[in-house]
């Protein structure tokens, strides 16, 4: 199920996608100050690209201020407008049945673009 899901993911917008936040992070890692919100913006990319059969986790809750601190950076700096955007996505896709796994796959990125830093993505 997860492979025709992703197929049909890529198909229809998921590579665009994977291109739009490819790129971002290539412009974000062009300045050394950019590079860790580059790296985790390739972080959401790969799960952008195939979101099912794959989720993300916190990996070290006890990581210290440091994540927070990224995280609250992230937020200030684009993370909101961009889970904004993922939620938006996910409530179109929701109003359909046809639409509901995409949808749901939508709200996942969501939390994954809120707060990327702490948390990696494994395969279910």
């Amino acid at each position: 199920m997860s492979l025709l899901g992703n197929i049909l993911w890529i198909l229809f917008g998921g590579l665009l996608l994977f291109l739009e936040y490819v790129v971002a992070g290539v412009l974000l890692c062009i300045t050394i100050v950019g590079i860790p919100f580059g790296l985790q913006v390739f972080k959401i990319s790969l799960l952008a690209l195939c979101p099912f059969g794959q989720t993300s986790i916190v990996t070290d809750p006890t990581s210290g201020c440091l994540s927070t601190v990224m995280n609250l950076l992230w937020i200030l700096i684009g993370g909101f407008w961009i889970a904004l955007t993922h939620l938006a996505f996910g409530v179109v896709f929701c109003i359909t049945i046809i639409g509901i796994p995409f949808g749901l796959q939508h709200f996942k990125l969501a939390g994954l673009a809120l707060t990327p830093f702490g948390r990696t993505v494994v395969a279910v």
